[in-house]
């Protein structure tokens, strides 16, 4: 056998041990026996590197150094979770499907593993990337880190889609995390906090080699961008099982929301024997065809939930409350605690939310209160052991003007929060309102991050995001850790942002209340900020999903003069503040505000694209049929109900080719 066709060998065979012991649990031979193997191949490689394979068991043991994770656009978006705390909130959402599809809805169940969401892409059967989630639309390449982890695989088994895309939880088991802990105290050194902080933290180091070295797992929960034939999500974990990965034991099909409260039950007494951390449980509508049915909010699938546990509770005293000032005006009390362990983690300061709040709570200085991880994230007060009140207490007078800027604070009516109207000249409304200019969903200005913009301010170098077009090297090479080539990278990141679409530049001037989605619907029904900043506030209403508080507050944003001036000058640098030629060029007003429901399974045009056309020829997408709807455009296994409620109501139904003759 020659070298060549011994590593091939090699691979085979590791690779097949690596997924018996990782994955099946069932190894055939001992960790000496693999050692040995392994080390064969090492040695065959190092003498023959142009046989490796780049998926090879080697590299398993890692080595390589990334000093920069760069960063990739996901090829379809990695949705958050809606979640839900009760079984009336649960019920809620099955009345809300049960108006979308016909037909019964049976549900898919898994636990809801706590860790680090991570997006794998397959060709051919062998692993090519491997991305973390970041914001949904974009995240970090850690493929090198990833290949570490041996429940991963590296090359499939079976019948796998020639290119595909798998998602997946990176989790650190209690056990080896306890036993990383030891080793740490035994060096001195301070313990990890929680194993899900330290299962994400991993996935960034740069030495591929200490990631090796920590016990972590990958569990499999969805396949996406491949067309396999399947008709239920359980079936699509079956497959991903069948191809090598590893899929939990513990997801359930459930017939109806009974069976699904007995999961939930079942689970949140069970779930301190498992060997992960888990949050709770995510319900998902089994059938497929209904899920793609169903579709998609701004944020979340439709089809999905997450049922999070009851937080774990603690109690500590309060020992004073202070207030935050955010990038909107909004001041936010925060009560500054004596250090209690909360699901992991130290807690010292928690959330009081507002002066109703305060006011509900009757909470004061000293009193014994207890707090919890709202969502198992932001720890809140969540009351108070009056017992234990000292006697000498007083109620809490809330605040009456800034504490960063002394404006006498307001409050709207209907409104919950306190704000600071000071939006120009409040230190840390100029620092958040630059900050989120700068955002990954906003400019995206590279090279520039939020202690460089806290320095900027506070050296008078920035007072708006507009002084931002202003900065030359000269300008920022004093600064504090700014040495030459990070003053280069500023600069060129600023200069850079400049190509950025007129949407997001929407976005990024931060306005209450439009967020992404927001900004997408006024840009493109205005298509250029002259003609959003003339709307009266009757033509912002008339804009679909845009209300009374948006109109209000975009109305309000471009009634300041000093917006005005630094939109002129943003204007001046050569920003986007109109529709790309493109677009616009894409652009028609054939359907004239129609509204279109769409249902089916389609041949020559995907749902997406179907919708695409829809809204860029001037038409809304509908969510379901009501006496609004204009058209349903109808596919193969449209529901019968559907079909019987648009005739009922006298709505044309008209298949896909009908449609697009519409827009031809």
């Amino acid at each position: 056998m020659t070298d060549k066709e011994r590593i091939a060998q090699l691979t085979k065979e590791l690779n097949e041990h690596n997924y018996r012991y990782y994955v099946l649990d069932e190894p055939v031979i001992s960790d000496f026996e693999f050692d040995v193997l392994l080390k064969e191949l090492q040695s065959l490689e190092l003498k023959h590197p142009e046989f490796k394979d780049p998926n090879s068991p080697t590299s398993r043991v890692g080595g390589e150094i990334t000093k920069n994770f760069n960063t990739v656009q996901h090829l379809h978006r990695m949705y958050s979770l809606n979640n839900c705390y009760s079984s009336d909130e649960l019920m809620e959402w099955t009345d809300r499907l049960e108006k979308m599809v016909d037909g019964h809805i049976g549900f898919a169940c898994e636990l809801k593993y706590d860790g680090a969401s991570i997006n794998l892409t397959y060709r051919d059967g062998k692993l090519v990337s491997a991305v973390t989630r970041g914001d949904g639309f974009q995240g970090d390449d850690v493929t090198t880190n990833i290949k570490t982890i041996r429940s991963v695989p590296l090359i499939l088994k079976g019948d796998y889609p020639e290119l595909f895309e798998i998602r997946g939880e990176v989790v650190l088991p209690f056990e080896g995390f306890n036993k990383m802990n030891e080793e740490r105290i035994a060096q001195g050194e301070e313990p990890y906090r929680n194993p899900r902080n330290t299962a994400s933290g991993s996935l960034k180091l740069q030495d591929s080699g200490e990631v090796a070295k920590r016990p972590l797992e990958c569990l499999f929960y969805h396949i996406v961008g491949a067309e396999i034939g399947l008709k239920t999500h359980f079936e699509m974990l079956q497959k991903a099982r069948d191809w090598g990965f590893k899929v939990p034991p513990e997801p359930k099909i459930s017939k109806n929301i009974k069976e699904v409260m007995s999961y939930i039950s079942h689970w949140d007494k069970k779930r301190y024997d498992l060997p992960y951390e888990t949050d709770g449980v995510v319900v998902k509508v089994n059938d497929l065809h209904q899920q793609q049915e169903m579709g998609y909010t701004a944020k979340a699938p439709r089809w999905a939930i997450a049922y999070k546990f009851q937080a774990e509770q603690g109690s500590t005293i309060l020992r004073s409350v202070s207030y935050q000032v955010g990038r909107t005006g909004a001041v936010t009390p925060v009560a500054n605690l004596d250090p209690v362990s909360l699901a992991g983690t130290v807690v010292k300061r928690a959330s009081l939310h507002n002066a109703d709040q305060i006011e509900k709570l009757d909470v004061r200085i000293g009193d014994t209160v207890y707090v919890e991880k709202g969502g198992e994230i932001i720890p809140k007060i969540v009351g108070v052991d009056l017992e234990l009140r000292p006697k000498d207490s007083q109620r809490l007078e809330y605040i009456t003007h800034c504490p960063e800027c002394g404006t006498e604070l307001i409050r709207k009516e209907g409104e919950a929060q306190h704000y600071c109207p000071n939006s120009l000249h409040c230190r840390p409304q100029i620092v958040g309102r630059i900050e989120h200019f700068i955002s990954r969903k906003a400019m995206d200005i590279e090279g520039l991050g939020g202690e460089t913009v806290a320095l900027l301010v506070a050296n008078g170098l920035a007072s708006t995001y507009a002084d931002l077009y202003d900065l030359k090297k000269e300008d920022v090479l004093p600064l504090e850790r700014m040495a030459e080539k990070s003053a280069d990278n500023l600069i060129n990141g600023i200069e850079k942002s400049k190509g950025v679409p007129f949407e997001r530049v929407l976005f990024a001037l931060g306005i209450r209340y439009v967020g992404e989605t927001v900004a997408k619907k006024l840009a493109r029904h205005f298509k250029n900020i002259d003609s959003l900043m003339a709307a009266t506030q009757e033509e912002l209403e008339g804009v679909e999903e845009i209300g009374v508080k948006i109109a209000e507050s975009v109305k309000e944003f471009f009634g300041n003069l000093e917006n005005v001036d630094i939109i002129e000058r943003l204007k001046d640098k050569g920003l986007n503040f109109s529709l790309s030629e493109e677009i616009l060029s894409n652009r028609t007003d054939k359907l004239n505000g129609n509204i279109f429901v769409v249902s089916g399974v389609f041949e020559s045009v995907s749902r997406d694209e179907l919708k695409r056309l829809i809204e860029e020829n001037g038409g809304k997408v509908g969510s379901s049929i009501s006496s609004k709807t204009n058209y349903v455009v109808a596919g193969d296994k449209m529901g019968p109900s559907k079909r019987i409620k648009a005739e009922s109501l006298g709505i044309p139904i008209i298949d896909e080719y009908s449609f697009i003759s519409m827009i031809q």
